[in-house]
């Protein structure tokens, strides 16, 4: 994975062509490059993500942004309060008891 100004790139290698080819995660806009080489790689996505922001800054554009850290979780009542009591009884927010449950799945 490659990170620059808060995006992030992943990057797959083609041997039948021979080159790495990648794409910027998380957006709903599409930013691709490639590169022969780590660096020209490692340059291409550094190159891309500073092209996207100039491209929304001349339209006039906000830039998608990678994700915020939010997310809307939809929940049975049931098990809502079932995980609530179980994040009081371990003094942690709900938050943060679901936070750490998805980071130990991952």
């Amino acid at each position: 994975m490659l990170t620059y100004k808060g995006y992030t790139g992943h990057v797959d290698y083609d041997d039948k062509a021979g080159i790495f080819h990648g794409e910027v995660l998380g957006l709903r806009d599409v930013i691709t490059f490639q590169g022969k080489s780590v660096e020209e790689i490692e340059e291409a996505f550094r190159e891309s993500v500073d092209d996207y922001l100039d491209f929304c800054e001349q339209k006039g554009e906000d830039p998608d942004k990678p994700f915020s850290g939010r997310l809307m979780l939809r929940l049975p009542p049931k098990l809502h309060r079932k995980v609530y009591v179980i994040a009081l009884r371990e003094g942690k927010s709900l938050n943060q008891w679901i936070a750490e449950r998805l980071e130990l799945a991952c």
